[in-house]
């Protein structure tokens, strides 16, 4: 095994023209000291101490990193300059005879002469722009503490997030997760829940990807990047939190519980970076749901108003270890691994009143009252691991492998009642099993070349999924279940991707650029075995192409555009066409034959930075083919069918804001907006005329920091998403306000906070929601309404500040499905 790694680095060294023959070494990290985060593509320069004289000169790659080999005895000096920020050197080096020398990071700091941009004392920079992104600081959304990422990104100008908790970014609900720059397959909701929000150092919304990136996700990708840890030795981060009484309970059977903590430590010494994580989060949610539902079926109208419970029982936990080991400054190795469980009980105990006439006449023809409880549990056992492998060249290029392998064991239920004057008249159970297993591996390789960086890869991606899908029928009179075979069968799906991108991207002046090409090749495959065995397959060729420039003016404007091609892929949930009795008036289908999407991505914006903060504005564009759709069509009188399907075009404008503005050191105001022109159109099912509907959507999120005194802080923060169309109907708007109050101790290693969320005091419209569809043959509206002034009580304990990045493993393929 060594002689295959020794051969196989010494092959490497001579396609990067490395000499094995060297007396010492330099490296070190370029570092923006404004984001706190490595800066790509910096000039370093080596010089003599004694005369200041240019010995060797390089970029920095992607990682800020940098490296010099083959340096010979004697005394020297690191010189770093990059466009917008001040030259910055290391002090004197010495170098003896196969010493590896490693001088850390070299703070950058910001040109005011080009930037005009600067601190106010006892304030950090909390959002910056580069040229494919917007960053964001988490710890600026005190309202978030205690929850998840979720509570923390719904705060970005460009994301909202609805009373159902979907997410979404300029609009979409789909977009690519990141974290720490690494790719997540998987529901973007149902893996943010799990992130606890006091582990996220900053979110990055990258509205213009490259095409070193996946192209999933029609509106862009989110990076998360989580807390780091300073240097050698120990850093622990601790926090708990427990919920007061619900406030208004709803009348719900049970009670809701809010409690949770979490732990993140991290142990580095020499050559080998420790890290564990360990989390437990009960968040429960009471609520009630209030409906109404007509269907026109053979001249007859029925319609089924309803009301009662609506609640949530909901718990996670996991735990996680990474491990990395720098044998040297040319070579890094880790390894994670991640263990956890997500559970959720969905309560729907509702009340119903049925009524059915006749159309001409109006005449009653039947009515009756039943009570329908639901319970919907789905749950997941989440394992993977990863491993990871990269070398630096001493011409500063770079090689890196990954893979990842991830089993999620997936299952749940409904049970579901009609029950009429205590007697049970249809009762049926729902199972099903679906495990899933995927991988994933990838090789890439930057090279300097001119002013700029040369990048390319492949990767392959594989997931495989077998499910089990069981419907059980017992009416009134039957001593026993029935199997029902149109509802009941298995599903076995396995989709691969193969592709390779190249790209390069670089500076000159004051232009920054980037440009690339993404190939894919994708194989998706899908077996149905229920009343009949049918297998649907589906291959595509695409080819992804990804342009971004930013210019910047010596008053401290700043311009930026870009161009990307995007695919939102199908889940293997929403191709599953066996149905699924979701609750009595609704079954749940897919569609084996769902295309996915296909997106181009257009933005051009400002950005404007000034001594108390920084401003920008964009115009953006998409284009949309084969839109994915979630419709109802009537089943029966009194049950309607909700599946996926496409539409043929849909369409986005919009403009953004967003404005961080410091008017004195103990205040921060922070202001984000979105609003777009939303139109979508196609035929929809098997309803004649085509669909079209469009509308006005715009959303606000506002936060207000005041610093009363060095210990002692208020925050307000409010968000707000207007009425959003869909091809059948509308959501209306969702309102959340919050309040939080927090108070630090031990000069800052304690925190205590205390939050007021989803403020109503029986006044505002807050934490609820309406969902509008219709079609000629049904009419359904239901106003989705759940707990107000939740009061959450938070402890943190910070040893050892975490400022250097953790990079634990997270779930890749598994969440997609839960």
């Amino acid at each position: 095994m060594k002689k295959s790694y020794l051969l196989l680095t010494g092959f490497l060294a001579l396609l990067t023209g490395e000499l094995t023959a060297q007396t010492g070494s330099i490296s070190g990290i370029a570092f923006d000291k404004a984001a706190e985060s490595p800066l790509a593509f910096v000039s370093v320069s080596l010089c003599l101490a004694k005369d200041s004289s240019l010995i060797d000169g390089q970029l920095s790659d992607a990682d800020g990193r940098f490296l010099f080999d083959d340096v010979k005895r004697g005394n020297y000096f690191v010189r770093l300059q990059f466009l917008g920020y001040k030259t910055a050197e290391s002090l004197r080096i010495v170098v003896a005879d196969r010493q590896v020398v490693d001088i850390g990071s070299i703070a950058l700091n910001v040109d005011p002469r080009f930037l005009n941009e600067a601190q106010v004392t006892g304030q950090r920079l909390q959002s910056f722009n580069k040229i494919d992104k917007q960053v964001y600081r988490a710890e600026q959304f005190d309202a978030a503490k205690g929850g998840t990422a979720i509570d923390v990104i719904r705060n970005m100008p460009a994301v909202s997030v609805d009373g159902q908790g979907q997410i979404t970014m300029r609009g979409a609900q789909g977009f690519l997760v990141l974290v720490n720059g690494k790719p997540i397959q998987s529901d973007a909701t149902t893996f943010l829940s799990q992130l606890p929000a006091n582990q996220v150092e900053n979110i990055e919304l990258i509205t213009s990807p490259s095409a070193k990136y996946d192209p999933d996700g029609r509106g862009g990708i989110i990076n998360v990047t989580t807390k780091k840890g300073a240097g050698d030795g120990l850093a622990v981060i601790t926090n708990i939190q427990g919920g007061l009484p619900s406030t208004n309970d709803y009348d719900n059977a049970e009670r809701q519980q809010r409690y949770g903590a979490d732990v993140t430590a991290n142990y580095r010494r020499g050559k080998w970076d420790v890290s564990l994580g360990a989390n437990y989060l009960r968040n429960d949610n009471a609520g009630l749901r209030d409906g109404d539902v007509f269907t026109l079926v053979d001249n007859h109208k029925t319609s089924f108003p309803s009301y009662g419970e609506r609640s949530f029982d909901k718990y996670n936990y996991g735990g996680r270890f990474n491990i990395v080991f720098t044998p040297n400054t040319r070579n890094e190795v880790s390894a994670g691994f991640f263990a956890g469980h997500k559970f959720q009980d969905r309560v729907a105990d509702i009340h119903y009143d049925n009524v059915t006439t006749e159309l001409g006449t109006g005449t009653v023809i039947g009515w009756n009252q039943y009570f329908n409880p639901n319970l919907q549990n789905k749950q997941g056992d989440f394992l993977l691991g990863n491993l990871d492998y990269s070398h630096t060249f001493s011409n500063g290029a770079k090689l890196s492998f990954s893979t990842l392998y991830e089993h999620a064991g997936l299952n749940g239920s409904t049970l579901n009642r009609n029950i009429v004057a205590a007697d049970t008249i249809q009762n049926t159970v729902s199972t099903y099993r679906n495990p899933l297993d995927g991988f994933r591996g990838k090789v890439d390789v930057a090279i300097p070349i001119g002013q700029g960086m040369w990048e390319s890869g492949y990767q392959y991606r594989l997931d495989k999924q077998h499910g089990q899908f069981v419907y059980s029928v017992k009416e009134a009179g039957e001593t026993g279940f029935t199997t029902v075979p149109a509802f009941t069968g298995e599903v076995k799906a396995i989709n691969q991707i193969h592709s390779v991108y190249s790209q390069y991207s670089g500076k000159s002046d004051r232009l920054e650029y980037m440009g690339g090409l993404r190939y894919e090749y994708a194989n998706r495959n899908l077996d149905v075995n229920s009343i009949s065995e049918d297998d649907y397959q589906l291959t595509l060729h695409n080819l992804f192409p990804s342009a971004s420039v930013l210019y910047s003016f010596d008053n401290g404007w700043k311009t930026k555009a870009g161009i990307s091609r995007r695919v939102q892929r199908t889940s293997n949930f929403e191709l599953n066409p066996i149905p699924e009795r979701e609750h009595s008036e609704t079954l749940e289908q897919g569609d084996a034959n769902l295309l996915p999407e296909f997106i181009y991505l257009a933005e051009l914006g400002m950005i404007r930075d000034f001594k108390q903060g920084s401003f920008f504005a964009t115009a953006y564009f998409q284009d949309i083919k084969n839109p994915i759709q979630r419709v109802n069509s009537v089943f029966a009188d009194t049950i309607l069918n909700r599946v996926f399907t496409n539409a043929d075009r849909a369409n986005r404008i919009g403009f953004e804001l967003g404005t961080n503005y410091s008017p004195t050191k103990w205040m921060q105001l922070y202001l984000g907006t979105n609003v777009y022109h939303s139109r979508t159109t196609g035929v929809v099912l098997d309803y004649l005329e085509a669909r079209e509907n469009q509308a006005w959507v715009y959303s606000i999120n506002g936060n207000a920091n005041f610093q009363l005194t060095q210990q002692f802080s208020v925050q307000g923060n409010v968000n707000y998403l207007s009425a959003r169309p869909t091809v059948q109907g509308e959501d209306s708007r969702f309102l959340s306000p919050n309040l939080s109050l927090k108070h630090t101790f031990m000069a800052g290693a304690l925190t205590a906070l205390v939050q007021w969320q989803h403020i109503g005091l029986g006044i505002l419209p807050s934490n609820e929601q309406r969902i509008t569809t219709w079609a000629p043959d049904f009419y359904t509206t239901t106003n989705y309404i759940y707990e107000t002034d939740v009061i959450m009580l938070s402890l943190s304990f910070n040893l050892n500040r975490l400022t250097r990045q953790i990079t634990l493993p997270r779930s890749e393929f598994g969440e997609k499905e839960f």
